[in-house]
């Protein structure tokens, strides 16, 4: 079976992280998370930025155990058994494929806000183009993008915090332990970037080394960066200001500013969407060499080294969705798929032995449980519509099963 090529070092590593994470989703997931928390707001990112961090340092040793494409669908395959390895990787290709038409979404509106659809569709054809070019074109991409955003987001949080209220971090009544309990949920979407470094773990040099580093140095550097830039906006808004606005950050800079978030904005919707296809891509040539998806789309390309069926078939599903889709509504749905995921990768850590460099205990305890209180606290559409999907998967999984179990007793009716 072909595999691909390892190309990634620690700083390619960390730049796809960072694409990954610091992208449209905090410039998109701030509004709905106040409207959730209100000036709880800070509350939920501290709540999700805990959860984040649980949750990559599973993956982080749990990909260095096993270093190879599709993250948790592997762990949950060889930790707990066939089952929930599948269920993880169909979480994950079902949300990170909402994600992947949210991001999209985000660049049409930013780009050209009437034409936002077709915009869309526009950047996940090139985006996929990009990808089958090989992997260390989209990582150069990557940084690209990641250094246009940084520069847009660290002038935004230098003229915002000229024009911060303190008064608009006070506490109200009305903040309840559900609203930032979802407000963390919906804030999760913007952190839930780092497994694609483990999802590339195949394509890493040294994986036992560079993965450990490079996930907690992307999240570090993220968690900064979201702090900085929620504070300001929060700051500059207010809670029923935020909560109401399209375009957050647009509306929290001066004027002149304006022009250049929007910018921002759309290179980090591309930086994410970029790394979203990679990832995406890659869960789904783990699934199909297993023959959980069709097999056809295991195939590796003899030059460019990358699973270019994957991707394609990863584009146009994302392209169609792109061109139909609510992205209000993509990024409650991703977050439930997402969190279900990261539930398993804690699971898997927990049974990790010293012997194989398990995390502390509290860990995956702690991010186990955040998962799945996050997923359930997210809005009731997300979480319906979520777990109909989770459950269909599941479906599938028995009606394979037992598809299977029919033909092995015809095979051995007639043979006897």
């Amino acid at each position: 079976m072909a595999e691909l090529r390892r190309q990634l070092g620690v700083l390619d590593a960390v730049t796809i992280g960072l694409g990954s994470m610091i992208g449209a989703g905090i410039f998109a997931a701030l509004a709905p998370a106040a409207r959730a928390a209100g000036s709880g707001l800070l509350i939920g990112l501290a709540v999700a930025a805990v959860v984040a961090y649980c949750n990559a340092t599973s993956s982080a040793r749990l990909a260095a155990r096993y270093p190879a494409s599709g993250g948790t669908y592997v762990y949950g395959r060889e930790r707990l058994g066939e089952f929930w390895g599948y269920l993880a990787g169909w979480s994950f290709v079902v949300g990170k494929t909402a994600s992947c038409a949210a991001m999209a979404l985000t660049v049409g509106l930013y780009v050209w806000p009437s034409h936002a659809h077709a915009v869309a569709v526009a950047a996940v054809v090139v985006l996929t183009a990009v990808n089958y070019g090989g992997i260390q074109k989209s990582a150069w991409m990557t940084r690209g993008i990641i250094a246009v955003v940084l520069a847009v987001l660290a002038v935004f949080v230098v003229t915002a915090f000229e024009h911060v209220s303190g008064g608009h971090f006070a506490l109200d009544s009305d903040v309840t332990p559900f609203g930032v309990l979802q407000a963390a949920g919906l804030l999760f979407f913007a952190f839930a970037g780092y497994a694609r470094i483990a999802t590339l773990g195949e394509e890493v040099r040294d994986p036992a080394r560079t993965i450990p580093r490079a996930i907690p140095i992307a999240l570090g550097i993220t968690l900064v960066v979201y702090a900085l830039v929620a504070v300001a906006t929060l700051g500059v808004l207010g809670p029923q200001q935020l909560a109401q606005a399209t375009a957050p950050l647009s509306q929290a800079a001066p004027s002149w500013l304006e022009p250049v978030i929007r910018v921002g904005a759309a290179c980090a919707a591309l930086g994410s969407l970029l790394a979203l296809i990679l990832g995406v891509s890659r869960t789904t040539l783990a699934m199909a060499r297993d023959r959980r998806l069709p097999f056809a789309l295991s195939a590796v390309h003899p030059r460019f080294g990358v699973p270019h069926r994957a991707e394609v078939t990863v584009g146009v599903i994302v392209a169609v969705v792109a061109a139909v889709a609510d992205v209000r509504e993509a990024i409650g749905f991703s977050s439930f798929g997402v969190l279900l995921y990261y539930a398993i990768a804690n699971a898997s850590a927990w049974t990790l032995t010293r012997a194989e460099n398990r995390p502390p205990r509290w860990i995956p305890v702690l991010g186990l449980v955040g998962c799945l209180v996050l997923a359930f606290t997210l809005p009731w559409t997300s979480v319906v519509s979520g777990g109909a999907v989770v459950a269909l998967g599941a479906l599938i999984w028995v009606g394979r099963g037992l598809s299977s179990g029919s033909r092995r007793l015809r095979r051995q009716s007639s043979g006897s």
